[in-house]
């Protein structure tokens, strides 16, 4: 089967902090949590937390392994971008914040102008955007 408009999307990031992670995404967010493992400190596995919205085409994978060498390096255009086709709502984004979130300008004009730009916990960047997606 090739991959089109149907296959499901996956992305992964490494997270320093798990528990901080499932704050910003499900509680302040409002994904669910989709699965979750433990590695119980077995070397060579990593704890995992898959999030997403049950309905949705796409998940975020998040990995923490204890001293592994591999660590959140996200720069100002590592987006995640949530068209929302309406107003971002402040109650929305003042969740984000007291679930671990910080509110940040984008470099890109675009995102100031069209929406609100939070960082997670780990330094990636969660766009609001108050436009409708269009590939047009």
């Amino acid at each position: 089967m090739p991959a089109d408009g149907q296959s499901h999307i996956r992305v992964a990031r490494p997270s320093r902090d798990l528990a901080a992670a499932e704050r910003f995404w499900v509680a302040g967010l409002g994904l669910s949590v989709l699965y979750r493992a433990q590695s119980h400190g077995v070397p060579g596995e990593h704890d995992l937390l898959m999030v997403g919205w049950t309905d949705a085409s796409w998940h975020l994978e998040l990995v923490q392994e204890a001293g592994a060498a591999v660590r959140p390096s996200p720069t100002e255009e590592d987006l995640l971008v949530v068209y929302l086709d309406e107003e971002v709502p402040d109650e929305l984004v003042a969740r984000l914040e007291e679930h671990g979130g910080k509110r940040v300008l984008s470099p890109n004009p675009y995102w100031n102008e069209w929406g609100v730009t939070v960082e997670d916990p780990d330094g990636y960047r969660l766009v609001l955007c108050k436009r409708a997606w269009s590939n047009s």
